[in-house]
């Protein structure tokens, strides 16, 4: 009764810390995209495509999928005639940047700082685009889409748009409640029954490899597979009650940033025409490489400021 009670209790509490992000942040945006607020900026970024590769309308699914979910840049892309390649750099970028209101939010929770944050998620989608357009040379072929979204008809009224948003709003969170409370009642289980100590021993070698602590398992387990906003609940969790460090829950977001959701976040872009085990791999990769970098760095600087105490 008590694991019932704790976890339901703690998924309530994420549902609720996390809602007063979501359902403001998803109201706001939907009722941009009627206004000129959104096409101002998609003028304002198009100019800059070139350097991806991409035309100046390819900036539509960009600001879309930042601003809202993969979901709304994916439909952004379905919208638009585009070529296979300007499609995978844009599925690349995206996979990289992303929803990023709220997982920056997520993040802060967390305790990762906004300026790590934005220049990792920012910075991989630039440069992925930068270097898949200079080192592929095919991909000219117009993609073609599996299939494409059913179109609702835009409201015509303001208080149709406002019902709008707060619908999307709504069932952002309530989407959020039917992930984030089963998940919580079941790690409240894990732990009252001591199997997160077998779950941490089978992601032993990917903690090592990234140099972080055993007890930062689980918050890498649950971005792998949930994603950043979906598996935030353990992460906040992780952080506060099992003694995650600063330094580890720098170095797991940094992971997580270039490689969360996988399965799910990977297999939304088959409809796109793409090849998406090079999508996954990219993400993988970079995932990897990356966090090992900062972490090697990270490491360097403590033992410099060890020597310099020591002398």
């Amino acid at each position: 009764m008590s694991t019932l009670k704790n976890g339901l209790k703690a998924g309530l509490k994420t549902t609720w810390s996390l809602g007063k992000v979501i359902f403001p942040i998803t109201l706001l945006i939907t009722m941009l995209q009627f206004t000129p607020v959104l096409p101002f900026i998609i003028k304002l970024v198009a100019p800059v495509m070139g350097i991806f590769g991409l035309s100046g309308e390819a900036a539509v699914p960009l600001v879309l999928g930042n601003a809202l979910n993969l979901y709304a840049g994916i439909a952004g892309i379905l919208s638009l005639e585009l070529t296979v390649k300007e499609v995978f750099i844009l599925a690349v970028m995206l996979s990289f940047s992303h929803n990023i209101f709220i997982e920056t939010a997520v993040a802060l929770k967390v305790g990762v700082r906004l300026w790590v944050v934005l220049v990792v998620r920012f910075g991989l989608a630039a440069m992925s685009g930068i270097l898949i357009n200079l080192l592929w040379s095919g991909g000219g072929e117009i993609a073609q889409y599996g299939f494409a979204p059913e179109v609702a008809a835009a409201p015509e009224t303001w208080f149709g748009i406002f019902l709008l948003g707060l619908e999307k709003a709504s069932f952002g969170v309530l989407q959020l409640a039917m992930i984030v409370i089963p998940l919580m009642l079941m790690i409240q289980l894990l732990k009252d029954r001591n199997y997160l100590q077998k779950i941490a021993g089978t992601m032993g070698p990917l903690t090592r490899l990234l140099g972080v602590e055993k007890n930062t398992s689980l918050t890498l387990a649950s971005g792998l597979i949930f994603g950043l906003a979906m598996g935030a609940g353990v992460m906040i969790q992780a952080v506060q009650e099992d003694g995650v460090s600063r330094k580890d829950a720098t170095l797991a977001f940094i992971f997580l940033v270039a490689c969360h959701a996988i399965v799910e976040d990977t297999l939304i872009f088959i409809p796109l025409g793409i090849p998406i085990w090079p999508l996954l791999l990219i993400r993988v990769i970079t995932a990897l490489a990356l966090t090992i970098f900062v972490s090697y760095l990270w490491r360097r600087a403590e033992d410099n400021r060890k020597e310099v105490v020591s002398t």
